[in-house]
């Protein structure tokens, strides 16, 4: 029913690729050596589930998502398929100007590049020196969205603050990550989280999204929400699993093939133990327009007889600003 889908159905999934990257920074967990891209027709076919599931928006990564051979077939696939939103992550250490104008033509819509600093260090070479000149060239000849992401606890403290104006200076969008650990709990150190006021300043509103989780986490340790991963957001693993999010794999895992709305409904209603602490950006973001609605896995179980006849009047609001957020620029 349409209803369910505007209920439960995923704002956001994340489907990886390949788990393979050409880089290896110390921080990251989500990346290996040795495997293979997943095969495209198998991709494909995840592609159809997510979009009979009611998903609007998809993102590939990985690994390193440039590393499958198809990769532009797959955007032009989501595409064709009417996904709202066919996203990339990607640490673009592999682009040129002909690979960024072949993504052009696949009609991506929204890429992330994440740059951890300026100068290489003994955690990460993705850094402004090294990637200058390819980041100008997709400064010049992409058509679609791109947003800049620093992380702090990657690199020396100020670089951050580098990393936010280059961004500006080019015309990405900014956004700044906070490292954590391999559960996505916050692991800053006290001079990380000193600089953390100046980059507050400096991003300006753009930094308090999702009821300012950073500054609540920053400031108390702690930023406690409503986790509606596995509805709302989906991260799919090259296995073609559902998790909860990339960094909480142990904790849940159902294929994709055989998720099911009632999946999504039970899982919109199953709160997480990991949530207080939570630093992963893209599960709070999906789950902020559902703040107002309960968490209760009764409700996630038994149904939710009546809900429909109070609360009906308040849907369109909170799914109108998800596709505000995820409608890409013209």
């Amino acid at each position: 029913m349409l209803l369910d889908r505007i209920k439960y159905a995923p704002f956001h999934v994340q489907l990886v690729v390949t788990r393979r990257c050409n880089l290896e920074c110390g921080y990251c967990n989500e990346f290996d050596q040795v495997s293979k891209p997943v095969p495209t027709e198998v991709l494909k076919a995840r592609l159809d589930k997510l979009m009979a599931l009611g998903t609007l928006s998809v993102q590939f990564t990985g690994g390193e998502p440039m590393l499958h051979p198809e990769i532009y077939e797959l955007i032009r696939y989501a595409r064709a398929l009417g996904f709202r939103l066919v996203q990339m992550i990607s640490n673009a250490y592999l682009f040129n100007e002909a690979k960024v104008r072949k993504l052009n033509e696949a009609g991506l819509q929204r890429l992330q590049i994440s740059v951890d600093g300026v100068k290489p260090n003994d955690v990460t070479v993705k850094v402004l020196d090294p990637m200058r000149k390819k980041l100008l060239t997709v400064a010049r000849v992409a058509e679609f969205e791109v947003v800049l992401s620093g992380v702090i606890g990657s690199a020396p403290s100020d670089e951050v603050l580098e990393v936010i104006d280059f961004a500006k200076e080019h015309g990405f969008k900014p956004r700044v990550l906070l490292i954590h650990g391999e559960d996505g709990q916050l692991l800053l150190t006290e001079e990380q989280l000193a600089l953390y006021g100046r980059v507050r300043v400096a991003m300006g509103q753009r930094f308090r999204d999702s009821g300012d989780y950073r500054t609540r986490l920053a400031e108390t340790g702690e930023a406690p929400f409503k986790c509606r991963a596995g509805s709302r957001y989906l991260y799919i693993d090259e296995f073609g699993v559902v998790r909860w999010c990339s960094q909480q794999i142990p904790a849940f895992g159902i294929p994709l093939a055989d998720y099911t709305p009632e999946d999504l409904r039970r899982q919109f209603h199953t709160p997480k133990g990991c949530s207080s602490k939570c630093t992963v950006g893209c599960v709070r973001t999906d789950s902020a327009p559902d703040q107002w609605r309960p968490q209760d896995p009764a409700m996630g179980e038994a149904g939710e007889p009546g809900w429909l006849q109070t609360n009906a009047v308040k849907i369109p609001a909170a799914v109108n600003r998800v596709l505000a957020a995820v409608r890409p620029r013209s």
